[in-house]
């Protein structure tokens, strides 16, 4: 059973290619069992020749979904929606990490947990629409997020 079931976690596993744009390691978190909001993550890896920019997101799950990010204002942390996107830059990567940039989902129509898993759709300036499937992993993630090229 086991090895019947590796070449599924495998494909979970790969990244997911675009028109030069790669996602890889896609996965959501929600606060808590049942609650009403929750965040995706991710690595972007742009192969073009010219910087990207994720503009939007959507899913089917969840009434809004944003593209969102962590600020210091007064010494406290507070979360923002981010109007302009994110770039990615030409050759780089950029990490959507707990504690930094994020995909934000609120109203979700259903009660995520651990092993669920749903289509999200990234839209790109460039490179246009991307549909991934993302797994909820309550357990994962690392704080903070990078730009590198």
């Amino acid at each position: 059973m086991r090895l019947m079931l590796a070449p599924l976690f495998i494909a979970l596993a790969s990244p997911v290619f675009a028109d030069g744009i790669a996602i890889d390691d896609a996965y959501g978190r929600v606060a808590r069992p049942g609650a009403p909001t929750g965040a995706v993550f991710m690595t972007i890896q742009n192969d073009t020749q010219q910087d990207d920019r994720l503009i939007g997101v959507e899913s089917p799950i969840a009434k809004r979904v944003e593209l969102h990010t962590h600020i210091e204002e007064d010494g406290i942390m507070k979360m923002r929606k981010v109007e302009e996107g994110f770039l990615v830059m030409s050759g780089g990567t950029r990490e959507l990490a707990r504690g930094g940039d994020h995909v934000m989902l609120m109203g979700l129509g259903e009660n995520l947990t651990t092993g669920d898993s749903f289509p999200l759709t990234l839209i790109f300036e460039d490179a246009g629409e991307l549909t991934i499937t993302v797994t909820v992993d309550n357990e994962r993630g690392q704080v903070g997020n990078t730009q590198s090229d």
